[in-house]
């Protein structure tokens, strides 16, 4: 970047931006499935989880873009996908 520092554009970051965030969430709808599907109690933890990443992510694109200008317009073109590589 015009900073000196780098973005990721290889490796699993090279797929989707925020991956790690799809692989935390899944691990948290798997708490939810082990109590099965008797209660839609136990999936709130997901759908609260899910709301709370893409909000996260919200906040972190719009910082990057403040802190990495036109090199992170760049990036995001390379890395298009946010969540899952291919579809989101």
């Amino acid at each position: 970047t015009k900073r000196g520092t780098r973005l990721l554009t290889s490796g699993w970051w090279g797929m989707a931006r925020k991956i790690n965030y799809t692989g935390d969430w899944i691990m948290g709808l798997s708490w939810c499935l082990v109590c099965g599907v008797q209660s839609a109690v136990p999936y709130f933890y997901a759908v609260y989880f899910m709301i709370l990443l893409v909000h996260r992510a919200g906040r972190d694109d719009h910082l990057c873009s403040e802190k990495y200008g036109d090199d992170w317009v760049e990036y995001k073109r390379r890395v298009p996908y946010l969540f899952v590589p291919g579809v989101f």
